[in-house]
């Protein structure tokens, strides 16, 4: 599958693998649309720190106003959530709206567990960034919509650059080595903190070499680890870790970078702009050193490219609330909503007409809009889905060749999980 450069605003969200779901009935996938709103309690499944309370508030006081009814969240944590989503989309009575990152829906959309909501597309949806809605269809059909969308930029502590005499952020890859050089020879600090398996910042690597992670042969998809310029991504991430002390074995969660970050020995990571909030809740005294460049690429003219990451949200079919759903919708993706949620949380909103209304409120959003226009997604097939359980294949992979394994050999034995678990998704 050859898979294009996205040109879009946008994103963080993670993956999780999701397995399929739905029982013969057929009587029990039919929708339920009630048409009588009034009095009803709407329940929302959204992931643990997507909905800050300002904006939980303002959403539900309009839903209230116009339907007559209640919300109910219900905050969810990504560790384990594809088995539960899985679940409560095969029960008899599901939450009637839930968060979902956006490379899962695929996989959630072929249990048959979610609704179409094409309509929807149709009445609000004329000027959602068509790449940011790619994640939403599956099979040409319509059964999630955009929500938010966020990609990886640097974050740095401005006074440790400041120690090292580095005044600018770099504008190209070279010139950001040759800073965190700088960082090494006249600091004490780690230049950056880079977990041997940070998944996400090694896809974006990938994107930017013009590489596919799979492939189709006959009718069925199969790994692309082995291509070369696999291995030309993950050499570059290789001189990226040269310069962590974060262990090569482990993720960027393990332990979460943005503590490490926050201990103030830490010139720098990459992450989610977001992630600075983890740190100054660790450590408050850090906030004001906290800083924001666009990851920088081989041109000051083009940055790195990133993997685009974000939720969308979803109708589970057999909801009992439909049409009280799709209301709920449309008021949280007005682009009042829109407009607050992205300030508030640095993500990007799902209409580029908006950029111009959050530019200059979020520094982290300013720092991540520019290398969006080059960004992309994992696959966004259903079978990709199993690729990504744990233990993640290419996270090993990645381990094997900061240990000293050679690219080819290292995908090699990665290839061989990565096609058994896309059959298995099959």
């Amino acid at each position: 599958m050859k898979r294009k450069l996205i040109a879009a605003i946008g994103v963080a969200g993670m993956l999780f693998s999701v397995a399929a779901c739905g029982d013969s009935d057929s009587g029990d996938k039919k929708e339920s649309k009630g048409t009588d709103t009034k009095g009803k309690t709407l329940v929302v499944w959204s992931m643990d720190g997507s909905t800050p309370e300002a904006w939980k508030t303002a959403v539900a006081a309009d839903f209230e106003k116009k339907t007559g009814s209640k919300i109910k969240w219900e905050s969810q944590v990504w560790n384990g959530i594809q088995q539960k989503i899985t679940t409560a989309l095969s029960e008899s009575s599901p939450p009637d709206v839930i968060e979902i990152g956006n490379t899962q829906t695929p996989a959630y959309a072929a249990t048959e567990g979610l609704a179409e909501l094409g309509d929807l597309k149709t009445e609000i949806g004329g000027e959602w960034t068509e790449a940011l809605n790619k994640s939403s269809i599956y099979n040409d059909k319509q059964y999630a919509v955009p929500w938010y969308f966020a990609n990886r930029v640097v974050l740095y502590n401005k006074k440790i650059w400041a120690e090292a005499g580095l005044k600018d952020t770099p504008k190209t890859r070279d010139d950001f080595f040759k800073a965190l050089d700088t960082i090494k020879e006249k600091t004490k600090a780690e230049p950056l903190y880079m977990a041997g398996q940070n998944w996400y910042f090694l896809d974006g690597l990938i994107i930017g070499k013009g590489a596919d992670l799979v492939k189709k042969e006959g009718d069925k998809y199969v790994s692309n680890l082995s291509d070369p310029k696999v291995g030309e991504a993950m050499e570059l991430y290789k001189k990226y870790a040269s310069y962590s002390k974060a262990p090569k074995d482990k993720d960027e969660a393990t332990p979460q970078q943005a503590d490490v970050f926050a201990g103030g020995k830490t010139a720098t990571f990459i992450g989610n702009a977001s992630e600075a909030g983890i740190a100054v809740k660790a450590n408050a005294k850090i906030e004001k050193d906290i800083g924001y460049f666009t990851i920088p690429g081989e041109t000051a003219e083009k940055p790195e490219s990133v993997f685009l990451g974000g939720s969308n949200l979803a109708v589970p079919l057999r909801s009992k609330n439909q049409e009280l759903a799709k209301e709920f919708l449309k008021i949280a993706l007005a682009d009042e909503h829109q407009i607050a949620f992205s300030k508030e949380q640095g993500f990007t909103p799902n209409k580029a007409s908006l950029l111009p209304k959050v530019a200059g409120s979020n520094a982290g959003l300013d720092a991540a809009a520019p290398a969006a226009a080059f960004g992309g997604t994992t696959p966004l097939i259903p079978e990709w889905a199993a690729v990504e359980n744990v233990p993640n294949p290419i996270k090993d992979y990645m381990t094997a060749v900061l240990n000293g394994k050679s690219h080819a050999d290292a995908a090699k034995d990665a290839d061989a999980e990565i096609n058994k678990r896309l059959a298995q998704g099959s």
